[in-house]
């Protein structure tokens, strides 16, 4: 697996040759500093820490701030770790752009939903409300929430509620163009999460399966080309 660190800039239109267009989301990814390396001897697996995106020295906390020092690496605001099934083959201080995907390439996108507060039902879970007209009083309500005979209200039942700052990701997003310079990924389709939002970009953990063709019948058993022989029923 392939991980990068990033922001979402927003979403914009990609023109083909043949004056198709398509939808992507563009992604500012990386650069991305190597800032732990963790070996199988030392800390039981294999690993790499990735920094993103300096931040001053006030900001970042003391027993971080030493550890930034120590591998000689400017403080850091976003930290992740990506596992590895072999020894690692970069150190501490390298850098990661966004040229380690590749045009085509499946990926899936962390982000997180803006956040929304308490919202009802119409709001939250798309209910269309009650009419305004002869004296009825039931217009955001949710409804009934169960039977007398339960005496409870039934677990998943949707109501109103916090709404947003949910982790979400975006699986299966195609690379369709890389931009090594400016350090941006162009990827086709949506991302969860707001414009200059945080979000990781990895290589997809379970990209669509192709589907076999679909298998032709066996001949029947005999001359090829000649029909199955019937047996006579005894009397």
């Amino acid at each position: 697996m392939t991980l990068i660190l990033g922001r979402k800039l927003g979403m914009t239109q990609l023109f083909a040759e043949d004056g198709t267009v398509t939808g992507v989301t563009v992604v500012a990814a990386g650069p991305c500093v190597v800032t732990q390396v963790r070996t199988k001897d030392k800390e039981g697996y294999d690993a790499i820490q990735l920094g993103f995106e300096d931040v001053p020295d006030k900001r970042c906390a003391k027993p971080q701030l030493g550890a930034f020092r120590k591998v000689n690496v400017a403080p850091k605001r976003f930290l992740r770790e990506e596992r590895l099934q072999a020894p690692a083959a970069v150190k501490v201080g390298d850098l990661l752009r966004c040229d380690v995907f590749k045009v085509g390439q499946k990926v899936d996108v962390v982000g997180t939903m803006k956040g929304r507060g308490y919202a009802g039902t119409i709001k939250r879970h798309n209910f269309q409300r009650g009419p305004e007209t002869h004296g009825c009083m039931n217009v955001r309500d949710p409804g009934s929430l169960a039977s007398k005979r339960i005496g409870k209200v039934v677990k998943g039942k949707r109501l109103g509620g916090h709404y947003g700052a949910s982790r979400e990701t975006s699986k299966n997003l195609t690379v369709v163009r890389i931009d090594l310079e400016r350090n941006l990924l162009f990827l086709k389709g949506s991302v969860a999460g707001p414009n200059d939002g945080f979000g990781p970009v990895q290589s997809a953990r379970t990209p669509p399966q192709k589907k076999a063709p679909p298998q032709q019948p066996k001949a029947a058993a005999g001359a090829k080309g000649a029909a199955p022989a019937k047996q006579e029923k005894k009397k």
